[in-house]
């Protein structure tokens, strides 16, 4: 199992992690999920994937694979759900997650030696689909956009219709998989909007995600009946403890 990393920019960017977290709404003291495999990384932002590796295999895609002098192994394969294909010789490979250059390295690397001598696998998928960005959450129009190149995460979340009525500021996150590893970044989004702290580049296959902010619910909760019981509402703030 990959490591957890946690990574700190300031006050801007919270724990980032390989696998998963979980982040408490307090204004002052913001702690991470202590799951197994947690560690810290001396990092100050989220690694930029590789320009090469924008595109990556995913399920139900069809792939036309060739085996330098090898016709018998060359054809055209369709991934199954889980972005695995059956290959001859070397059975059950999972291709989902890698580009299709490390793909043909991976399947290269099972047929030297005990196969062939010095293989020389291309794998080329029928059709690369257009980069996108997923966004979810408390966010207008959660679903998958278009990006070309990079783009900054206000833009991003802007073209999802910018954030609902109980997003959670300062809990926006991105997950990103550099080379196998797997990473979330939380930022706060108030303060990069008021210009504190830069706009966080996002890349293609990156998932952003807006928090909710329960607090925001439970008080608009109380003042939708605070109305019937008096002709004004006085309310102990706890929220955030």
């Amino acid at each position: 199992m990959k490591k957890i990393k946690f990574v700190r920019i300031r006050d801007n960017i919270l724990p980032v992690l390989a696998s998963a977290l979980l982040l408490t709404a307090c204004a002052t003291d913001r702690s991470y999920g202590a799951a197994p495999g947690i560690e810290i990384a001396e990092l100050e932002e989220l690694p930029p994937p590789a320009t090469e590796n924008l595109y990556v295999i995913g399920p139900q895609e069809v792939l036309e694979i060739e085996v330098v002098g090898a016709e018998r192994l060359s054809g055209t394969y369709l991934t199954d759900g889980r972005g695995r294909i059956s290959f001859p010789l070397v059975g059950l490979l999972n291709l989902g997650g890698l580009a299709p250059s490390d793909a043909a390295d991976s399947i290269a690397q099972l047929l030297r030696g005990e196969y062939l001598l010095n293989p020389q696998v291309r794998v080329i998928p029928s059709e690369i689909p257009p980069p996108t960005v997923s966004v979810g959450g408390q966010v207008n129009k959660p679903g998958e956009y278009t990006v070309l190149g990079r783009q900054s995460l206000l833009r991003v979340v802007n073209q999802a219709g910018g954030v609902a009525e109980y997003a959670k500021l300062d809990d926006v996150l991105i997950l990103r998989t550099v080379e196998g590893q797997r990473y979330i970044g939380a930022y706060n989004i108030e303060a990069i909007q008021r210009g504190n702290y830069a706009d966080p580049t996002v890349y293609p296959n990156d998932i952003v995600i807006v928090g909710d902010s329960p607090n925001r619910r439970r008080l608009d909760s109380i003042l939708r009946y605070a109305p019937l019981l008096s002709s004004s509402a006085i309310l102990i703030d706890r929220i955030g403890r």
